[in-house]
């Protein structure tokens, strides 16, 4: 196995996906992308865990800003589209979420790394933070960031009112 998770970089093409969203249905970014939106794909590790719970209902407060500045809020983990469907329902997520039960996205973007708590390594996910452009280059680029204030942070360094 590949030891170095991919990194990506600011101006870097966004790698092209196919994946499969909570209900069933596929989305292919480079499609999102020529229809003129922007996108914000973020990574977290599991659905309705305190961290995780934070950061998707700031992008919840945060969307119709995001919305209206061309953005399509997009989460990704690797659980199910069951436990997804109950993290939507239960906090109201008005955008969608991509089941990568796989793990494929997540190599693809490089953010199934290695981790270490409690003096134990392991592989997981970085909680990572993507966003690209019409032309499909990444304008931001965030592994491993925090939870909270993260939306905040990431308003402000993309120039939203």
């Amino acid at each position: 196995m590949n030891s170095e998770p991919v990194s990506l970089e600011v101006g870097q093409i966004a790698p092209d996906f196919v994946a499969e969203l909570t209900n069933g249905d596929e989305i292919i970014l480079s499609e999102i992308l020529s229809s003129g939106e922007k996108v914000i794909l973020y990574f977290y590790p599991k659905d309705s865990t305190p961290g995780c719970t934070v950061q998707a209902c700031d992008f919840r407060d945060n969307f119709s800003r995001l919305q209206s500045s061309g953005f399509r809020v997009i989460g990704v983990s690797k659980d199910s589209s069951n436990s997804h469907q109950k993290f939507i329902d239960k906090y109201e997520l008005p955008f969608e979420l991509i089941v990568d039960s796989d793990i494929e996205l997540h190599n693809l973007y490089g953010v199934w790394r290695e981790k270490m708590n409690y003096g134990k390594t392991y592989l997981g996910v970085s909680r990572s933070t993507f966003v690209i452009g019409t032309d499909g280059k990444l304008i931001s680029v965030g592994y491993n960031v925090r939870a909270s204030g993260h939306v905040d942070r990431l308003v402000r360094e993309l120039g939203i009112e």
